[in-house]
């Protein structure tokens, strides 16, 4: 006996439904690594951010030194900024992202990778040692990635965070984006504000 279309359109809606439901339930249920691809694609076509606050905290935008492009080791250049803070101080994350890496190198040492928005990467590097987390953990602003150090090669510096921005087109000075002043509702800019947003007072 056939069905009639009107019925045929009424099952297809209800399996549609049911689906739905069982997305619905079954999302926050998955493995933060089984989401990330998600969130990372989601993160790919938002825009990258036109300021951030500073990543360690209780340093405030003020006590920051541009140090981009200054000579290293081997004929290198500084390809990021070091924000010093004792020994141990929380490494916040600087945007919304996807734990991409956490991991060990010779350079940065103990070093944890974050994809943000527009794909940008966050590079925190010399680390003293991670926070609870892992690849593929959704990370927001503000969650901690880790404390500040000096391993890798800053053995024998005082305990900083490097920190670098990677883009499509290399390496990106994070700088001007710790200091720049950050728009109100009215659009108007006031300096400060991510400073405020990491508990920090000017």
């Amino acid at each position: 006996m056939d069905v009639s279309p009107p019925l045929r359109f009424i099952r297809r809606l209800l399996l549609l439904a049911a689906l739905a439901a069982l997305a619905v339930w079954a999302w926050p249920r998955l493995p933060e690594a089984a989401r990330a691809p998600w969130h990372m694609a989601r993160l790919s076509w938002q825009e990258a951010p036109a300021f951030l606050p500073v990543p360690v905290q209780g340093v405030p935008s003020r006590r920051l030194a541009d140090t981009w492009g200054a000579a290293r080791a081997d004929g290198r250049r500084h390809e990021g900024i070091d924000i010093f803070a004792a020994r141990g101080t929380p490494v916040l994350s600087a945007t919304e992202g996807v734990v991409t890496r956490v991991g060990v190198n010779n350079l940065g040492g103990q070093v944890v990778w974050v994809m943000g928005p527009g794909r940008q990467m966050h590079y925190y590097a010399h680390l003293d040692g991670y926070a609870d987390i892992g690849r593929g953990r959704l990370v927001a602003p503000g969650d901690v990635l880790g404390f500040v150090g000096n391993t890798g090669n800053a053995r024998g510096t005082p305990p900083h965070l490097h920190y670098g921005i990677y883009a499509t087109g290399g390496a990106l000075n994070p700088y001007p984006l710790l200091t720049a002043p950050v728009p109100d509702a009215s659009g108007s800019a006031r300096p400060g504000r991510a400073d405020a947003a990491a508990g920090v007072s000017r």
